[in-house]
């Protein structure tokens, strides 16, 4: 039998805000209004501002470690415009912050959770979102099956799920894809490729030309966007998002970005990031290219930028103040969000918050006495 191509592809890349401010008039048709991208702009300024006060906060002694967004405001922005609040359920790693405050997240929620206060896990009910998720690529899984409950339940809404190019060499992404193809869910998948998993720089870590591709071998529609182009971000999202909700099943997104900042707090990327890259990504920095746009169209000047800034400070100093000031946790809640019903021995510790007299039990197995092995019959020699 002669040989013959039983599967070709190729893969999109789709630009339409260029680094000078320029915009590709007729793919930004339908898009988004320049109302829409003033606000967003907006939207970045604020979490620009929130990003470098929570890195202060850090270093402070105020805060724990620290994931900055900076760089990657205009991906999570431009894909959450295409959601509809309430109904599109967001996923997010945890440089979503941009997105889950556009989608009506208290912003000392996210403070709070670093901060190591799991009040900021509990989003309120009305929000359609789950909690930052800090294990690497786990959420694609929360995405699915929340996906699949949608599909179940015949209800009218899609999911999206974040996570960085890092995450796509985990075993769960790969699961997560496999059953979102087959069982033909409403989620996206977004990855934003921010070229670094931590110090590993994405050509050791994959050597396809682009992460978007690994959706192909899942049978599953697929694309790369600038990540830093608002315009390019809504519309492939947009699609996505409409795809899903009509039956359609997953697609899978790669927002090609750059962090701006270190992985995070604990870390130092003067050790391994050529200086030069980063002078070349911040010449390309969302913030800077949306300015340019709203410049250019006489939307944007000087005085709105400097009360823009003023507004997102004190917007921000207050957050801090709500964070600061929460009362103090009950010890009770350990307790009483574990169990339905307590059981006796927690019933105990809970009022004496002391567990010494549980660990003096010695019917307790990690306080049994070693016993002596037979290794012939795989069993203690002195059981009975």
């Amino acid at each position: 039998m002669p040989k013959e191509v039983v599967y070709s592809a190729q893969i999109e890349r789709l630009q339409i805000l260029g680094p000078d401010g320029s915009v590709d008039e007729s793919l930004a048709q339908g898009t988004l209004s320049d109302g829409d991208v003033k606000y967003l702009y907006e939207q970045m300024i604020l979490c620009r501002e929130f990003d470098e006060a929570a890195f202060k906060l850090q270093r402070s002694g105020r805060m724990g470690t620290f994931p900055q967004n900076k760089g990657q405001e205009a991906a999570t922005l431009g894909a959450a415009k295409a959601l509809r609040k309430g109904i599109d359920y967001i996923v997010p790693y945890y440089r979503e912050n941009p997105a889950m405050f556009l989608h009506g997240l208290p912003m000392h929620y996210a403070l709070l959770h670093w901060m190591g206060d799991e009040r900021g896990n509990a989003i309120p009910a009305n929000l359609s979102m789950s909690p930052i998720c800090v294990a690497i690529g786990v959420q694609t899984l929360h995405a699915v099956g929340i996906a699949w409950a949608f599909k179940r339940r015949k209800e009218d809404r899609a999911v999206i799920c974040f996570f960085g190019d890092g995450a796509t060499s985990t075993g769960d992404f790969h699961e997560a894809m496999n059953f979102a193809s087959i069982l033909k869910v409403p989620v996206v998948f977004c990855c934003l490729n921010n070229q670094w998993a931590i110090s590993t720089p994405c050509g050791h870590q994959c050597a396809s030309e682009t992460f978007a591709q690994k959706a192909l071998a899942y049978g599953m529609p697929t694309i790369q966007a600038d990540g830093n182009d608002l315009f390019a971000m809504y519309k492939v999202t947009n699609d996505a998002m409409e795809r899903a909700r009509a039956g359609g099943g997953p697609s899978f997104i790669e927002a090609v970005t750059y962090r701006l900042g270190d992985h995070t707090t604990a870390d130092d990327a003067r050790r391994y990031r050529p200086a030069a890259q980063l002078e070349s990504a911040l010449k390309v920095d969302p913030i800077i290219r949306t300015r340019k746009y709203l410049e250019a169209k006489n939307l944007w000047d000087a005085t709105q930028q400097a009360a823009a800034e003023k507004k997102a400070k004190g917007i921000v100093h207050d957050v801090i103040g709500v964070a600061e000031k929460m009362p103090p946790q009950s010890s009770d809640d350990i307790f009483d969000y574990m169990y339905a019903d307590l059981p006796p021995e927690l019933q105990k510790q809970k009022q004496t918050l002391r567990t010494d007299s549980i660990g003096m039990d010695p019917t307790q197995v990690g306080l049994q006495p070693p016993r002596e092995r037979d290794t012939t019959r795989g069993k203690p020699m002195n059981a009975e």
